[in-house]
């Protein structure tokens, strides 16, 4: 807290010397992405939180706050010095509305825009705020000892795991960019780079990408905008000669080269001050999606089967897992337990690295959403108690996300915990199992995952569901399931994850998380296509929290049928005591 109170004291200082009142600062880097790398952790070195979504508004003579959404409120109270920054829901309290009734009217705020995209600074002009760029960030000024940049070498990712050459998938983009009449488009997402060039890097941790800018133009040449030093001679080869590797400091000479055409933007997922510039260079911006987002979310047959792959190697982990947490959990620290997890999904040489921080959470840390043990949290698993894990995995082919909730025994697990946990199962199996149109939206299948502890008065305050890379980002969009509406269909050969949840506060967390791919139906009036998921996470649930007389006889048998499948697959890889454990967890559930 001492730290925090300095550092807001220097930023304030900075502030005023270059002439401004105020200051906005989003949680994401230049890419605007969710996970950054440690220079770019601007909002924790400044305010102490580590979530992964937030934003910082600052003012020099006047109240200052943080604000998150639903995931994150436990833990920014936990992190955050209440008497600096309020601390806030962000949809409920928009950072603007505060911002305006809270002595920013009139004011000059200063922003980075290399650091927000248009849409998301749209909202401080709709509230009738002064908005000023800046030309250098204040954060960075008072940063003394920022860490140094990433410079990971960019590796080929092979077509045996890409399944598409790059050539064919600039060629599509580029066909889409001439549909629609525009001559370029500016890559500022490096997974959506990675995707589209079939390389891989390290620049992030959890994330295997370079951290680059692109521009693709609509002939399908791709300027690459990256440190040559960092492109190894056969990185190079495998690009070949249509994609040109450009030093970054020559970006601004690029984007004044587009002077009279047309350059689609994306103004989300892009830096408002490429729109700036490229608008400065008398280019006409396009304003557009990231024409990679659903080709990349839309998985082919080779990555489809990587998942599935992926998911099998992530669950006989997982099993060995559990089958330890089960005979010598209690009493381990939950820093212990997530390192012990890690550790069995290393037993596979093709195993890489964790794909987000283990949520680790024994007892009242399970209620915090996106809770991150630290040395100093750490705490032990008790004996009767809930613990919540949810952790995830990259191998070369595909990337794992999974969470399950246990009761560590040896008492029978308490009613007021079966419950809940049963309502927050049976909206799991309702999206499951669930059959819908093409074309239905995320938005639609949402109520699925929460009918049935809607009906005990229940909820749980964040989505239900979030797009999956393959071997690149844990959270890949464009499509969701959640209760916030998002205009974008779900398509066959997605991949996202089904993870209703329940949190008590001070006592217990419960979420329970398989992923899904979107594959066809087998139904439908002709000519109407209906889709359904298949799920690929192995993984048995804990049947010690389940209240069998709260489920159909329905949701007994998908209940039963999973487990059977899971230890159809994955005992044979298991030796014989986990195979004994697995088969006592995976046994058909009793009737209610």
């Amino acid at each position: 807290m001492t730290d925090s109170a300095s550092r807001l004291a220097a930023l304030r200082a900075a502030l005023g010397q270059m002439n401004v009142d105020g200051f906005v600062l989003p949680r994401g880097d230049e890419h605007l992405g969710e996970y950054v790398a440690p220079c770019a952790e601007r909002l924790a070195w400044l305010t102490g939180f580590t979530g992964s979504a937030g934003m910082t508004v600052v003012q020099r003579d006047g109240p200052s706050a943080v604000f998150s959404d639903g995931r994150y409120i436990t833990q920014m109270d936990q992190q955050i010095d209440g008497a600096l920054w309020s601390r806030l829901h962000i949809r409920d309290t928009p950072p603007a509305h505060w911002l305006a009734a809270n002595g920013g009217a009139g004011k000059r705020i200063g922003y980075d825009p290399r650091l927000v995209g248009e849409a998301g600074l749209q909202p401080f002009l709709d509230a009738g705020l002064t908005l000023v760029p800046l030309a250098a960030n204040p954060v960075d000024q008072v940063w003394t000892d920022r860490p140094a940049a990433p410079a990971t070498p960019c590796l080929p990712h092979p077509l045996t795991y890409a399944g598409v050459d790059s050539a064919a998938k600039r060629e599509r983009i580029a066909d889409t960019l001439k549909a629609e009449g525009q001559d370029a488009v500016i890559l500022g997402d490096p997974t959506s780079i990675a995707w589209l060039l079939n390389i891989r890097g390290g620049d992030i941790p959890y994330i295997p990408v370079c951290l680059a800018f692109a521009i693709l133009h609509a002939d399908a040449r791709l300027d690459l905008f990256i440190d040559p030093a960092r492109v190894p001679a056969d990185t190079g080869t495998w690009l070949g000669p249509q994609v040109s590797i450009t030093p970054p400091d020559r970006l601004d000479a690029a984007l004044a080269a587009l002077t009279g055409q047309r350059v689609r933007i994306d103004p989300v997922g892009t830096a408002i001050w490429f729109i700036q510039t490229v608008q400065a260079a008398g280019a006409t911006v396009v304003r557009g999606s990231d024409p990679c987002v659903v080709p990349k979310a839309v998985k082919n047959e080779v990555e489809q089967d990587g998942a599935r792959r992926a998911h099998m190697q992530d669950g006989v982990a997982l099993c060995r897992f559990l089958h330890w947490l089960d005979e010598a959990g209690v009493g381990q620290g939950e820093l212990e337990a997530a390192g012990r997890l890690d550790s069995c999904r290393a037993g596979s040489p093709d195993y890489r690295e964790e794909s987000f921080p283990a949520i680790s959470g024994a007892g009242p840390n399970g209620a915090v959403i996106h809770y991150r043990v630290t040395p100093e949290s750490n705490r032990r698993l008790g004996a009767n108690e809930v613990y919540l894990i949810d952790s995830g995995g990259q191998y070369p082919f595909g990337t794992t996300d999974v969470t399950r909730t246990i009761w560590t025994g040896p008492d029978a697990g308490p009613d007021h915990v079966r419950g809940p946990f049963t309502r927050v199962l049976k909206g799991h199996i309702a999206l499951a199992q669930a059959r819908f149109p093409a074309g239905v939206t995320g938005h639609a299948l949402d109520a699925l995952a929460r009918y049935a502890l809607w009906q005990a008065g229940l909820d749980y305050d964040h989505g239900t569901g979030h797009g999956i890379g393959s071997y690149l980002s844990v959270h890949e969009g464009p499509a969701s399931i959640s209760a916030v509406y998002r205009p974008v269909a779900i398509e066959a050969g997605m991949i996202l994850s089904n993870e209703p949840g329940y949190y008590r506060p001070g006592a217990f967390g419960i979420r329970l998380e398989n992923l899904l791919l979107v594959r066809p139906a087998p139904v439908g009036a002709p000519g109407r296509a209906f889709l359904e998921f298949e799920t690929l996470t192995l993984a048995p649930f804990d049947r010690r929290l389940i209240d069998a007389a709260l489920l159909t006889e329905g949701e007994r048998s998908w209940l039963d049928a999973y487990h059977a499948r899971v230890c159809e697959d994955i005992a044979p890889h298991l030796d014989s005591a986990g195979q004994t454990w697995l088969r006592a967890a995976c046994a058909p559930l009793a009737g209610g």
